[in-house]
């Protein structure tokens, strides 16, 4: 067997998509994969970090998860995001059996699982070097 190149593993089409049908909304949406960047992207977005009292103490924020992930997922038919951070509380404040079917298939073509939140859930009781405030 012959290992992969840089230039193979780059013009890998690796991410992958699925339909999804959300009839709260009348129709389909188009759901992709995260990439790696849009993976840690959404488990800092969990992080809260407080160094208001000299050492940092860290808490979790799950505030908006189902909305916070279809946002990193779906995408229109040339693959560009339809959502961004702005459009993050007014996805959760749509169905929440239409999010959680979006957000279930995302989780899933992504790899995500509830291990991985309890995952966030430990590390951040435990605290990780830095000195931001993420929300």
């Amino acid at each position: 067997m012959a290992f992969l190149t840089k230039a193979q593993i780059l013009a890998a089409a690796d991410l992958t998509t699925e339909v999804v049908p959300v009839p709260e909304w009348g129709g389909e949406v188009l759901v992709r994969s995260l990439t790696g960047a849009a993976r840690d992207q959404y488990e800092a977005d969990f992080l809260l970090i407080d160094t208001s009292r000299g050492k940092p103490t860290y808490d979790m924020d799950l505030e908006n998860a189902r909305a916070r992930l279809v946002a990193l997922s779906v995408v229109d038919e040339d693959g560009k995001l339809l959502f961004d951070d702005a459009d993050v509380f007014a996805l959760g404040e749509k169905s929440a059996a239409a999010l959680d079917r979006v957000y279930s298939t995302a989780k899933r073509i992504s790899g995500l699982s509830d291990e991985d939140v309890e995952e966030l859930r430990k590390n951040s009781k435990r605290g990780r070097r830095g000195g931001s405030v993420s929300a």
